[in-house]
């Protein structure tokens, strides 16, 4: 396949990487976007979607999820194109200057500019241990909750015990007149690693008896003659066997982040975290620039705050290099026409 040809690649799609497409948007510069997750919005939406942000600037509180609408929103009128679900695996220069970037899905990208904003690294979501599972990934065999009202009536195992479990299990639990016909929380045993406030209501819910809790291992697994999913093999207690019926698996384990290729590429490393000259968030490697917790520097901060300031001032050092011959003018959303043009709102 030939090469999609844009300005910039941006390696990432949560809040940083969604802003930064943004930032780039208003220098009329293109991007597409990368992330090993199959949706947007990073850890944020994997690990606590609706768990409450309080230091958003100008937003007195909003969910994960909100905040990641809201920049979908935002992002919208440059029409970003995101490849999700796989991961960047090889970058080499090429003889005019430009990055050649592939991914594990053999897409191909010819850019002049790559921005790193994969967090801590390219997250993968933590998988149960058992083979031939997967084969039912996205059909009943899920990694976090997207739309509980999706389950109605169906016998439903969320398997884990950190935030993302246990906020998957409340969400099913409050589906109303689309709730489950049973909902089952397996976890190895009765600890848990959440936030405490989300604990205890899981606890009072499970104390009333709408949420069936299971202290055990899935060891196994059954399938209908037509190649369903039908139940889980658990072991638990004393190495008892029980066999759990199930028509929906929601696994709630948590991410793995991992750095992945960029730590073949060259780029300057302190302790896994990318080093960037604070003035363009550029790497050491001309055109490879970095944002977000990935980065490290002296003062930093990781915070999604944090994230969005170096998105702003790496905008403007790929500008520099995708228009070497123009001086790149600081212009203001509230009074610039051209950017009103862009964002396709009224100049007033």
């Amino acid at each position: 396949m030939n090469p999609i040809e844009t300005d910039t690649l941006v390696i990432g799609a949560g809040p940083a990487g969604l802003f930064q497409v943004f930032e780039l948007g208003l220098l009329e510069i293109g991007a597409h976007v990368v992330d090993s997750l199959h949706v947007p919005g990073g850890q944020l939406i994997e690990l606590y979607p609706d768990k409450p942000i309080y230091d958003i600037p100008g937003v007195p509180a909003c969910t994960a999820r909100e905040l990641v609408d809201n920049l979908l929103k935002q992002v919208a009128p440059f029409k970003p194109q995101l490849h999700l679900g796989q991961e960047v695996s090889a970058l080499a220069r090429q003889d005019d200057g430009r990055l050649l970037v592939e991914t594990s899905a053999g897409t191909r990208f010819l850019v002049k500019a790559v921005v790193i904003a994969g967090g801590v690294g390219s997250f993968q979501p933590r998988r149960l241990p058992l083979e031939g599972l997967d084969r039912h990934f996205d059909t009943q065999v899920f990694h976090g909750l997207r739309d509980a009202r999706a389950f109605a009536r169906q016998h439903v195992v969320v398997a884990g015990g950190v935030d993302a479990a246990l906020d998957a299990i409340l969400a099913l639990d409050a589906a109303a007149e689309d709730r489950p016909a049973s909902i089952t929380l397996l976890h190895r045993r009765d600890v848990f690693q959440a936030d405490a406030a989300t604990i205890d209501r899981v606890r009072e819910r499970m104390a009333s008896g709408a949420i069936r809790f299971i202290a055990g291992q899935p060891t196994g697994f059954e399938e209908t003659p037509q190649g369903r999913l039908a139940a889980l093999q658990v072991t638990h207690g004393d190495a008892q066997a029980l066999r759990l019926p199930v028509d929906a698996l929601v696994v709630g384990l948590g991410l793995s982040p991992k750095l992945g290729p960029v730590a073949d590429w060259g780029v300057a490393l302190d302790r896994k975290q990318v080093l960037v000259d604070t003035s363009t968030f550029q790497t050491n490697i001309p055109g490879v620039f970095a944002i977000g917790d990935i980065v490290t520097y002296p003062g930093k901060k990781r915070l999604i705050l944090s994230a969005f300031h170096e998105a702003a001032l790496a905008s403007f050092g790929i500008a520099a290099l995708v228009y070497p011959d123009q001086r790149i003018q600081l212009q203001y959303t509230t009074t610039s026409t051209r950017l009103h043009e862009l964002l396709g709102v009224p100049h007033t």
